[in-house]
């Protein structure tokens, strides 16, 4: 018992929960203690001012500087009662994390000391270097200059004793270098095609909001061993370990009770979550052992995506508090279910959410019955273009060297990007392809249950499909491919722009058809209908059966499924270097520039970016692995084998005095020969894969072309690694408990 591990292992299960302190208040009463809220907006701003603010956050009005003083000045007062002394410009770069830089609020007083000041300048930009993030080649060393530029539609808040103030970052020749400007601009994108879609049907529609109700799942381990696996320190995954005997077979870990440890964690980690105007809603053990999930409810999608990132980085932060790490990697233990951040993603206007089903047929008012019908479809089926034209690209925006361990790993959705929608939405688009009636209306039903004490249940008019990467979930699709540990920005960024195409594509077709229609007879009020209204049905047809490959509602984890997704013309890559690829195809770039969401020259920068972080992921990985295996596993099997080799040695010795207990000891030993003969097979096994693999990164190393070589670290060096980790694993089955120093799967996965 002299093994640190051992000693970790008691100190892990000895530890007890924290108390945490409740506030006294209501959650709806500390809810955004932190954040200057409206009502705190209208408390420190003048009144003019907080009219201003308040048009450009609701209705897009450009900023007007002349009024950041006053503003800037409001912000410093209640952050300086709030004990604050720090301000920073919080963004996003390409890093998958935030950034900040921290000044304090002090000029010179022009009197030898110091003076609490706080500008409008210093508010709504800052000059970061630009260099020192990732950016594609935008910018070289030499040209460090960049900028960071207040997003006043997000709110600020404090952390600590800091001033937090969300930004986008920007090139100094204008590029974006972040998440969120090329998020802002898919917003404004959906919000103007949305809005001039949603005209057809709804005449004083003015504004398009984009929703975003984000689930975060997570893994969570003691402190201790997290902190004697150099795997999960260096790349936060087990890149070596054997499966423990019971881990998720079972099913008894998802929805079950809390451990108490946990429930402190989240509950210390929510009423923080709250302070900052996260609104925390719902939590729940996953279904893996260790894994947990936090969902809050739904928010505009920009806010949504701030809050995200905030929580990661206060889910690390409390976490050590209660003698745990997070772990956001989307696949940290082999043979049990990884983690995603499934992104619920809706439309909505003033008048309410436009992929919500239409209710039942009101019989005095047909006409508005039918309407309502016709919205429903044109924003289903026009979904439903923008996956189908960009399958590949939408993969390609979820896509990471992380991510890949997870999907079509039968427990995420699969590496192709299909649609579920259900019987009933689905048999409603087959019917309007056959006909314009649109009479079959879709709303809840009602089940009997047989039992006198309970209800009677109002079911959803879809079922769900957990196979689905994207299914429709009632009023919401549900992009169930978001890796756990990135920016979401990413995926709704490329879905934003996709259906702003589709959707302007869609008015442009209905507007020349009207065109074409007005007049004719066989189009005229006579009919019942107006030439609107054949022209929309006729453009929807057209879209539903080109849509079509995109809509499956079996099994998306089949064999058989990845077949036929080929024939239908989805894209089944599998290689994520290659699935990058899809940011610069033709119809990429000219939905991206179309949509004014990134140019040409960005695109490219951004996938630089996503090969060179490929590249360095794997890279990190195989050197960690190669590491563990020559300087961890190596020695303690070598050891093991020592003394096995001793305990045969002894055998013979004790009984070699007579032929009968010489034939007894050969028995005695052939066991321990056996496993003495099996370790050096596996050790040297793995020391010569451990030199294949060194030579393989050494070859990638040498192309020039960041693309091709993320390639090659693909093709050649991930294979070597899974090909140590099958000989270290079944080392870990031989080598006595005693010996192994690394914490085993048995013990990280079972929080006491």
């Amino acid at each position: 018992m002299n093994n640190l591990r051992f000693q970790v292992v008691a100190e892990a299960f000895k530890k007890k929960p924290l108390d945490v302190k409740t506030p006294a208040e209501r959650p709806s009463e500390y809810f955004g203690k932190y954040v200057f809220t409206r009502d705190k907006m209208f408390h420190y701003l003048p009144s003019d001012v907080y009219t201003k603010m308040t048009d450009v956050m609701d209705n897009g009005a450009r900023l007007d500087r002349s009024i950041a003083d006053a503003v800037a000045a409001g912000m410093k007062q209640w952050a300086m009662e709030m004990g604050v002394t720090h301000y920073t410009h919080w963004f996003q770069p390409l890093t998958e994390g935030t950034a900040e830089k921290h000044d304090a609020f002090i000029e010179h007083n022009g009197q030898g000391g110091v003076i609490e000041k706080f500008s409008g300048k210093l508010l709504v930009q800052q000059e970061p270097d630009a260099s020192s993030f990732p950016n594609g080649g935008i910018r070289n060393t030499f040209e460090a200059r960049g900028y960071s530029a207040w997003d006043p539609t997000s709110p600020v808040f404090i952390i600590d004793d800091t001033l937090c103030i969300p930004t986008i970052f920007i090139a100094y020749t204008g590029e974006a270098l972040d998440y969120k400007a090329p998020l802002l601009r898919s917003l404004h994108a959906v919000d103007k095609a949305a809005t001039d879609v949603c005209r057809f049907f709804y005449s004083d529609v003015k504004k398009v909001t984009v929703n975003l109700g984000w689930e975060q799942e997570y893994f969570l381990v003691d402190e201790g061993l997290y902190s004697a696996r150099p795997d999960l320190l260096m790349t936060g995954r087990t890149l070596l370990g054997h499966e423990s005997a019971k881990n998720q077979q079972m099913d008894d870990h998802y929805f079950g009770t809390i451990p108490d440890r946990v429930q402190a964690f989240m509950k210390d980690l929510e009423i923080q979550a709250l302070e900052l105007a996260i609104p925390c809603k719902t939590r729940h053990n996953e279904v893996a052992p260790n894994q947990f999930e936090l969902a809050p409810i739904f928010e505009e999608c920009n806010l949504a995506v701030d809050h995200n990132m905030l929580l990661m980085s206060l889910m690390k932060k409390v976490a050590r508090k209660h003698g745990f790490r997070v772990l956001l990697h989307e696949k940290p233990f082999d043979g049990i279910n990884g983690s995603g951040k499934h992104n619920n993603w809706s439309l909505s206007t003033d008048t309410g959410v436009l992929l919500h089903a239409p209710a039942k047929t009101d019989a005095a008012h047909p006409e508005a019955s039918i309407n309502e019908t016709l919205r429903f479809v044109t924003f289903i089926v026009e979904t439903l273009m923008a996956v189908w034209r960009h399958n590949g690209l939408l993969k390609a925006s979820i896509m990471s060297a992380t991510n890949a361990h997870r999907l079509g790993g039968n427990e995420a959705p699969p590496a192709i990007i299909s649609s579920f929608l259900g019987q009933y939405v689905s048999g409603l688009l087959d019917h309007i392809e056959q006909t314009s009636n649109l009479k079959p209306q879709i709303s809840n039903l009602q089940r009997e249950i047989d039992i006198p004490q309970i209800p009677d249940l109002i079911v959803d008019n879809t079922d769900r499909n957990r196979t689905s990467p994207f299914a429709f979930t009632g009023n919401r699709f549900e992009f169930r491919a978001p890796g756990s540990s990135v920016n979401c920005a990413s995926a709704m960024i490329a879905l934003n722009a996709a259906m702003a195409e589709a959707l302007a594509s869609f008015k442009q077709r209905v507007d020349q058809k009207v065109s074409e229609y007005s007049g004719k007879p066989e189009y005229s009020e006579g009919t019942g209908h107006t030439a609107l209204f054949h022209a929309i049905v006729d453009v929807l047809r057209e879209d539903i059966k080109a849509c079509k490959p995109v809509r499956f509602d079996g099994n998306g984890y089949s064999e058989e499924w990845v077949e036929e997704a080929a024939r239908r013309g989805l894209d089944v890559e599998k290689s994520c270097p290659v699935i990058f690829e899809r940011y610069l195809d033709e119809e990429s770039i000219r939905m991206f520039e179309s949509t004014k969401v990134m140019n040409h020259k960005e695109l490219e920068a951004r996938n630089e970016v996503k090969w060179e972080t490929y590249v360095k992921t794997v890279q990190i990985e195989a050197r960690v692995l190669g590491d563990m295996a020559m300087n961890h596993i190596i020695p303690v099997a070598t050891h093991y084998q020592s003394k096995l080799i001793k305990n045969v040695q002894g055998i013979k010795e004790i009984f070699s005095s007579s032929l009968f207990s010489t034939e007894k000891a050969n028995k005695l030993s052939a066991r321990n020969i056996k496993l003495i003969e099996e370790i050096a097979e596996r050790t040297e096994r793995i020391e010569q894969l451990v030199e294949e693999l060194t030579d393989a990164r050494r070859v990638a190393n040498r192309i020039t072309d960041i693309h091709q070589r993320a390639i090659a670290y693909h093709d050649t060096v991930c294979s070597h690694m899974e090909a140590i980790r099958s000989e270290t694993d079944k080392l870990e089955m031989i080598v006595e408990d005693g010996l192994w120093t690394l914490p085993k799967y048995r013990e990280l996965l079972f929080i006491r």
